[in-house]
């Protein structure tokens, strides 16, 4: 038979219970500011996806379409940029690929976040697909791959790595 408790124990209960030693691991400073994230869409199809996410309020977030071969990123609004000066502030860098269009641009990001020591993230949005030519054209470059993505699995990336 079950030993039955005198005291419930409530979700409040392990606050209570907590004795100063244990207290002392609690972390009690502010979270690290928002990490400088770099988003960038390979084709159409993700730019669509990026832009939808970049509607939304971000703390050091900046959000980018490009073509092969990559040194050049276009901003939401038009503005063409160097790569290299966009990475310059950035510690994560997310690659959002539907086709594997511009695999030559993931490739020249890749080679210039791991230079850096940029950690570099890549959505392959083809929901229901493991395999796809975005993947092939993704997994070389990218750290973390999130395989089949969503196109709203960005946006939770985002606020996951506090963007």
């Amino acid at each position: 038979m079950p030993r039955q408790l005198s005291v419930p124990a409530g979700v409040s209960a392990c606050a209570v219970a907590t004795t100063a030693k244990e207290a002392a691991f609690r972390i009690d400073y502010p979270l690290a500011a928002a990490r400088n994230t770099r988003v960038v869409a390979l084709d159409a199809d993700a730019e669509s996806i990026v832009r939808a996410a970049a509607a939304e309020e971000w703390g050091q977030a900046r959000f980018y379409s490009t073509t092969d071969p990559g040194h050049e990123l276009v901003t939401m609004d038009g503005d063409a940029v160097d790569l290299a000066g966009e990475l310059e502030d950035s510690n994560t860098v997310v690659m959002v690929s539907t086709n594997g269009q511009n695999a030559e641009a993931a490739a020249t990001i890749g080679a210039a976040c791991k230079v850096r020591g940029i950690m570099t993230a890549g959505l392959v949005v083809t929901p229901g697909q493991l395999t796809s030519e975005a993947l092939v054209a993704l997994r070389p470059h990218a750290r973390i791959l999130l395989v089949p993505a969503e196109p709203d699995d960005l946006t939770e990336l985002l606020r996951a790595t506090r963007a």
